[in-house]
């Protein structure tokens, strides 16, 4: 059974399961999902400092034993589970199993065929990043904006029915006011809230982690080939 190796760039180990086990229902059979969490940073990445914060604390993890990508250890894939994908070129550059971010790869499913999308979330401080990674990725043409939810991040984040609930009334302001005609829920602790959000709306709801798992199967296939 091959191996996918999830990492948290941030420190809340329940949220680490959560994220486990939504990439777990994710992939299909023959694979299995296993989670790493960072040694250092915070419970919630909400702005540009806390993201860079995260990026170095996920390159420290390159060489945690964990992420053997020996055949013996059977690790095929590793998914960089924050938004933002921070550390995501840093693992790159030092492990030779294909690494897949959440963020890229939900861009990638959003855009697909050229659609007009955009990023649903919780967090305004990370609004001016998450544009930068739109254009970064190629996707600057079809990136519509960013539907931000309305009071602060950790009240909402606390409340998981009123999470939904907010993230709802920002998808809907994504299609009345940005013509989005994708959505991408933007956030790996979103994952639970996506999952719920998915099939409400006339415009398909992206959610990051099984996009992720998507991606890295696919690149796992494609490496072998």
């Amino acid at each position: 059974m091959r191996r996918l190796i999830l990492i948290n760039p941030n420190t809340n180990e329940t949220t680490t399961e959560t994220m486990r086990a939504i990439a777990a229902r994710a992939a299909p059979d023959g694979w299995r999902v296993s989670a790493m969490t960072v040694r250092r940073g915070v419970p919630l990445i909400t702005d540009a400092i806390q993201l860079a914060q995260a990026a170095a604390a996920v390159a420290d993890l390159a060489d945690a034993p964990e992420l053997d990508d020996s055949a013996a250890a059977g690790t095929a894939g590793v998914i960089v589970s924050a938004f933002g994908d921070p550390g995501l070129d840093a693992l790159r550059a030092r492990l030779s199993v294909p690494v897949t971010g959440i963020g890229e790869a939900a861009f990638a499913e959003a855009a697909a065929g050229g659609r007009r999308f955009a990023v649903a979330t919780t967090t305004p401080d990370l609004a001016e990043p998450i544009a930068a990674m739109a254009r970064r990725r190629g996707h600057g043409a079809s990136f519509a904006g960013v539907a931000l939810t309305e009071g602060d991040v950790h009240r909402i984040m606390a409340d998981p029915a009123g999470l939904v609930a907010a993230l709802g009334e920002a998808c809907e302001r994504a299609i009345a006011d940005l013509g989005a005609e994708a959505i991408v829920i933007g956030g790996g602790p979103l994952g639970e809230a996506a999952a719920m959000l998915t099939g409400r709306f006339a415009v398909p709801i992206i959610a990051p982690i099984p996009a992720a798992v998507r991606l890295a199967i696919r690149r796992v296939g494609d490496k072998a080939a």
